[in-house]
């Protein structure tokens, strides 16, 4: 999720409770909610080794106490004491997990096993950005403030915003729960029809641009194509109506480009690749392979000349 989710998802842990367990809990937690994404430093060593270590050892769940430590040890120089380092720890270790779980839930995916696995795990459920629940992150962070300013004029007391923030973590779950079983609605839906005759060899549902948790992205594959839908849950699917995109067929040029290094890199991220070989204006006889995940915008490509020897690579978002 993005960096706004993960702050936010913090605050509310510390308002819904956990602030009585260490004197600078909020300050903690939000630290301990985004100290996952400390690998942005890597792209200094420019966007393709950001995007091979992105989401990787320090959003691992053998690197969660190290990441924590981390962040109690900025709030405790803060502070300039270590008391309640201890129940620090544990508060940190509790807000890097959320970023883990957050994660976890959308396209991208996170690498949760490393370095014992390397293995993409993704739920599918959110995108990187998600409207709503930004909607109800806000209301419970701006909730409070609004009450504060209502109470100084009525002279009444000020709610601490314990309860929104429950109410904002409660949603929160409800919300991706519902959304994991129109989810699973969504893939069954598209594994029980034929395509072109035949049914598909992987299926695979992701979250829409829009709100709705009743509506996704349908993606089938087949030997020699994929197909990409609109899938409503409540809606009649007809298998008839996507899109079709056609695999190149295999040659040299494609396995040739699967040596270049950015291929390489980009092939152990992606899920659902997707292929695509034309020929080239320059040199002659030269062809351009570029391959993309479905789900990102993003890819790798080659430039093989007449021989199948690499004249170029690069990735680019």
């Amino acid at each position: 999720m993005d960096n706004l989710t993960h702050t936010l998802t913090g605050l509310m842990l510390s308002r819904a409770g956990l602030n009585r367990f260490y004197p600078r809990a909020t300050l903690l937690l939000i630290l301990s909610a985004n100290v996952p994404d400390i690998d942005i430093v890597t792209i200094a060593r420019g966007p393709l080794n950001y995007f091979e270590q992105h989401r990787g050892i320090t959003h691992s769940i053998a690197a969660a106490p190290l990441m924590a430590l981390l962040c109690v040890l900025a709030v405790c120089a803060i502070g300039r004491t270590m008391r309640g380092w201890l129940a620090a720890w544990g508060l940190a270790i509790i807000g890097v997990a959320s970023h883990l779980l957050l994660d976890w839930t959308n396209t991208y995916g996170i690498r949760m096993f490393l370095p014992f696995s390397a293995r993409w795990i993704h739920l599918d459920l959110n995108n990187l950005f998600d409207l709503l629940i930004w909607a109800v992150l806000l209301f419970g962070w701006l909730g409070p403030l609004v009450g504060k300013l209502v109470s100084s004029e009525i002279g009444a007391q000020a709610s601490a915003g314990r309860g929104m923030a429950i109410f904002a973590l409660s949603f929160f779950l409800v919300y991706d729960c519902g959304r994991w079983l129109s989810h699973r609605r969504a893939l069954e839906i598209l594994n029980s029809r034929l395509y072109q005759d035949g049914p598909p060899t992987r299926v695979a549902a992701f979250p829409t641009a829009g709100i709705s948790p009743l509506e996704w992205q349908g993606w089938i594959e087949r030997p020699e194509f994929v197909m990409r839908f609109r899938v409503d849950v409540r809606e009649e699917f007809d298998p008839a109506a996507g899109r079709i995109i056609y695999k190149p067929a295999p040659s040299a040029a494609l396995d040739a480009a699967r040596e270049a290094p950015p291929v390489q890199v980009f092939l152990r991220f992606s899920q659902y690749p997707l292929w695509a070989v034309s020929a080239a204006d320059n040199p002659e006889g030269a062809h351009a392979v570029e391959v993309r995940d479905w789900r990102f915008p993003f890819g790798a490509q080659a430039l093989v000349d007449s021989s199948n020897r690499i004249i170029s690579s690069s990735f680019h978002y």
